[in-house]
């Protein structure tokens, strides 16, 4: 049995006041809190440890080379990636959107000829297809909806159903012979809904394309496992995992690293560098780790995987499924409606709403005077937002911290809204 009471005590900054209240922070599908001990693992390198990683032979070096290679090792056992040397699975990115835009890149490069025999099965060209999903965060949609404009592919999407989520009962139909890249969000970032990714794997796989998982609303929620989901390439961030801003990772079935040419260029990504011929880049994931990395982060963000890992996510899991329940009372209340499924099934605690009459940035600044901190906007997911008739929601979503009595505070505060701007 875990203690998510003793657990929310472990957030310094929760043991505040905003506006006069306890600060209710319901915000963490933007960015999560982080516990002391992520805090202390990055201030800890910087106190100790603190030199370049796989360079230079003196002992500082020695230690943060080997502090960044177990963290990222801690990161691959959250997410069921191999991690053992030469079989590593996890590259370090600065984000999620970052390993999403190196992917894209890496392909149109693939598609100029670049990476030789083996990266031919990245390449596109016109009359190729590129699929994603309505229900998709910008950071997919834009880096891949970029790549078909330069390399002539087309644009494919699966649509929603009138709940918002993912039609992977389409899967068939959307994906065809004609598919090289099939790239969508494992949990939707406004919706909360869960996609059912086995079929639209099974049928990416069966004509040949390569499937992309977004992963930054599912890692931190759900028991995550990529060999058992059989994606290809994943891309996930530590700031929504506990873990500091800055970085994010980026995986990938090993052959398909090995076979992928580099996305970006600098200091330690080749074995050897011509002036008359091009470079032999070295193995993953060094080949996509140009330039001096995040190491402290690196370092803070393999403690926040361990730290995760330490709960079980199948507890964190339970612990945010019932909070879920109590902020989708959201619905209930006249003249409010929930963009995403209404029950809690197959779903997590990421819940939009738009209240009738009352812009979302109004209903944001109501409910932060009590102290209460939701997402208000479009959350950068503006084909969902259409999808239901909308430009912008507010959105409340659960981390570890959060408490079923915080969810009933947000619904109480709801139900002021509209008689105080007295919205007809």
């Amino acid at each position: 049995m875990v203690d998510f009471a003793a657990i929310r005590s472990q957030f310094p900054i929760l043991n505040q006041q905003i506006h006069g209240h306890p600060l209710v922070y319901l915000d963490s599908a933007a960015t999560a809190q982080k516990p002391e001990c992520v805090i202390d693992a990055e201030a800890e390198f910087y106190r100790t440890i603190n030199a370049g990683v796989h360079r230079g032979a003196h002992e500082l070096a020695a230690r943060s080379t080997v502090a960044f290679e177990d963290a990222r090792a801690k990161v691959a056992r959250l997410v069921g990636a191999d991690s053992e040397e030469g079989r590593e699975e996890v590259v370090v990115t600065a984000g999620a959107t970052a390993a999403l835009n190196l992917l894209a890149t890496a392909f149109s490069n693939a598609s100029l000829g670049r990476g030789g025999a083996a990266a031919k099965r990245f390449a596109l060209k016109a009359g190729d297809e590129i699929v994603v999903s309505k229900a998709d965060h910008h950071s997919v949609l834009l880096p891949f909806q970029e790549l078909a404009y330069r390399t002539g592919a087309t644009l494919r999407w699966f649509d929603l159903d009138p709940e918002g989520r993912v039609r992977a009962d389409t899967a068939e139909t959307v994906i065809t012979e004609h598919t090289k890249v099939v790239a969508l969000a494992h949990i939707a970032n406004v919706t909360g809904a869960i996609t059912d990714i086995a079929p639209i794997v099974k049928r990416a796989h069966e004509v040949g394309a390569v499937m992309i998982l977004d992963a930054c609303q599912s890692v931190p929620h759900i028991p995550v496992d990529f060999h058992a989901l059989d994606v290809d390439f994943a891309a996930w961030s530590a700031h929504k995992m506990y873990g500091p801003t800055g970085v994010g990772f980026l995986y990938g079935k090993r052959e398909l690293l090995e076979a992928l040419p580099p996305a970006s260029f600098g200091g330690s990504m080749v074995d050897l560098a011509y002036l008359d011929k091009p470079a032999e880049y070295s193995m993953p994931p060094a080949r996509f780790e140009a330039g001096t990395q995040p190491v402290a982060q690196v370092v803070a963000a393999g403690t926040a995987a361990d730290w995760l890992r330490s709960l079980g996510m199948e507890h964190v899991a339970e612990h945010e499924r019932s909070i879920t329940q109590e902020l989708l009372k959201i619905g209930d209340i006249e003249g409010v409606r929930i963009l995403g499924p209404t029950d809690g099934d197959q779903r997590i605690g990421t819940v939009a709403f738009d209240v009738a009459g009352v812009h979302p940035h109004d209903v944001g600044q109501f409910i932060d005077a009590q102290g209460i901190a939701i997402r208000v906007g479009h959350h950068c997911a503006q084909p969902v937002h259409r999808h239901f008739g909308l430009f912008a929601s507010n959105r409340a979503s659960t981390g570890v911290y959060n408490t079923a009595n915080e969810a009933r505070l947000l619904v109480e505060a709801v139900k002021k809204v509209r008689p105080f701007f007295q919205a007809q």
